[in-house]
């Protein structure tokens, strides 16, 4: 049977299968992807949230900064995951079955779509545990739950780049590190009219600030206004950019699509 013939979608789901048994068999990547933001959104509620909100409210200010800090890290990992297949040969292999080749990226995408939404939905209960209360309608949250799947989807193809392009998983991993440091130069953890003013500039133009402020007024109840816009374009570039990213790098260095 010829990759023409084969059933439609079977090499994909052959190989999200694939990527959900190595995360069941090694879950160090889902357990940090909720254990790393849940400390750092205790520690912000804990620690400077007395100094930054007095009234004991900035845990209802921080939740959407680290609901997106949760879906950045638990996407980093598919890098690392994408340049150990593209390094240890298994490309390779799987180049002289009848399949699709690059049906193994989309496994690592619909597989990590997965993982960081359970992984969020963890960490949103357990901010509502610490005293988070929305006030988001179901459309609201709905909303936020469209807004950050598609979020999870774009960072994941673009980290799966970078998994591509980079030469191993460590290199891969470093740089990935890189886009980590976004969310702390955003609205996630402090209003931007608090920063410096060139700082400020950089806040307020960044993709993270209108998607974070968009999920905040979801949440809370309140007209997210153009900032809905903002993100939904923000989102589609960086989703595009990665599908296009990834399928250049992987058609180049597998060989065929």
């Amino acid at each position: 049977m010829t990759a023409l013939t084969a059933p439609p979608l079977r090499a994909e789901t052959t190989f999200i299968r694939r990527s959900i048994i190595h995360t069941l068999r090694t879950p160090d990547a889902l357990v940090m992807a909720i254990a790393l933001p849940t400390i750092l959104m205790l520690l912000f509620t804990y620690v400077f949230g007395g100094a930054i909100d007095e009234d004991g409210g900035y845990v209802d200010y921080v939740v959407p900064g680290i609901i997106l800090l949760c879906a950045g890290f638990g996407a980093a990992t598919v890098a690392t995951d994408v340049a150990s297949d593209m390094t240890a040969g298994i490309i390779d292999r799987f180049r002289t079955m009848p399949v699709r080749a690059s049906a193994v990226i989309t496994g690592h995408v619909v597989a990590s779509l997965l993982r960081n939404l359970l992984a969020t939905g963890i960490v949103v209960g357990v901010a509502v545990l610490v005293g988070f209360r929305p006030d988001a309608s179901p459309l609201g949250w709905a909303g936020v739950v469209a807004i950050v799947g598609a979020y999870i989807l774009a960072m994941t193809y673009l980290f799966a780049a970078i998994g591509l392009a980079a030469s191993s998983p460590e290199a891969a991993s470093g740089y990935g590190f890189f886009l980590m440091f976004l969310p702390y130069v955003s609205s996630a953890f402090v209003p931007v009219d608090t920063m410096p003013a060139w700082l400020q500039w950089v806040a307020d133009n960044q993709p993270l600030t209108p998607i974070i402020e968009t999920i905040r007024a979801l949440l809370l109840g309140t007209d997210p206004g153009a900032d809905a816009a903002w993100a939904a374009a923000w989102i589609a570039l960086i989703l595009v950019a990665g599908i296009a990213w990834s399928s250049v790098v992987f058609a180049r260095k597998a060989g065929r699509r």
